[in-house]
């Protein structure tokens, strides 16, 4: 069974939405992973926070869960935030992970990124009878890319977790760079299919500060099984984050 799996940081509820929405409708993937969706209700408050929202209404895709990590106190009001799977397979189970920091309030101020709650979103997906565990995360922020203790933890909790299921995709926005034992705990189960490849997957157009130049910060990770057909960084200006697209084949029972 073969899919098209793209995966895409869309920047705080989507701050360039319609480019979001033509990538996808361009690419046409079978499963989208999303991080940093809002999924507010109000329909007066603006497009980004009613990020989940648009995103059903638009692109229409038959199946999708939302995991919401925490309540971000905007001007409009707390407005969920977490992880989307957009999916054309029915999704037959769901589960999410918190990594330590449990569900709450943040309040958007640089001082509280680092306890920000981040969690990993799990979705088990019929693909024409085909298993396949697709794995959505965004990890835990800090000031720079390299490991720590919450950090290490947090890769031993994504092992854990991928371990023994069929057809593994573990995709996000890891905040972390591959070069670390954070990465390489996961590595132990996966494969990831940009290994040594990429500079960055931050958008420059978007960003300032000449770090995000050479961080690479967004993954995909396939597990035993999953055979990468083709893949890319896209360099499409969506977001402050590169959108990576992957054709992949799945094995049968």
């Amino acid at each position: 069974m073969q899919l098209k799996f793209l995966c895409l940081n869309v920047w705080l509820g989507g701050h360039l939405m319609d480019e979001v929405l033509a990538l996808i409708r361009a690419t046409k993937p079978d499963v989208v992973a999303l991080q940093e969706v809002y999924d507010g209700k109000v329909p007066s408050w603006d497009r980004n926070y009613r990020c989940m929202d648009v995103l059903r209404n638009e692109l229409r895709y038959p199946y999708d869960h939302f995991a919401p990590a925490f309540l971000e106190v905007a001007d409009v009001g707390k407005v969920p935030q977490g992880n989307a799977v957009l999916s054309r397979f029915p999704i037959v189970k769901s589960d999410v992970i918190f990594f330590d920091v449990p569900f709450g309030d943040r309040v958007r101020v640089r001082e509280n990124f680092p306890v920000t709650p981040r969690n990993v979103q799990h979705v088990r997906l019929d693909a024409g009878g085909v298993e396949a565990n697709v794995f959505n995360t965004q990890g835990i922020w800090g000031e720079d890319g390299r490991d720590n203790e919450r950090r290490i933890a947090m890769g031993r909790t994504l092992a854990e977790r991928v371990r023994g299921e069929r057809n593994v995709i573990l995709a996000g926005d890891f905040n972390v760079n591959p070069d670390t034992e954070t990465v390489r705990q996961i590595e132990r189960h996966l494969r990831h299919i940009f290994a040594g490849e990429l500079r960055s997957t931050f958008n420059m157009k978007r960003k300032t500060d000449p770090v995000f130049a050479t961080a690479v910060v967004d993954m995909v990770f396939v597990g035993p099984g999953v055979q990468v057909v083709d893949h890319a960084c896209l360099q499409d200006d969506v977001s402050d984050h590169l959108p990576l697209l992957a054709t992949l084949t799945l094995s049968s029972p």
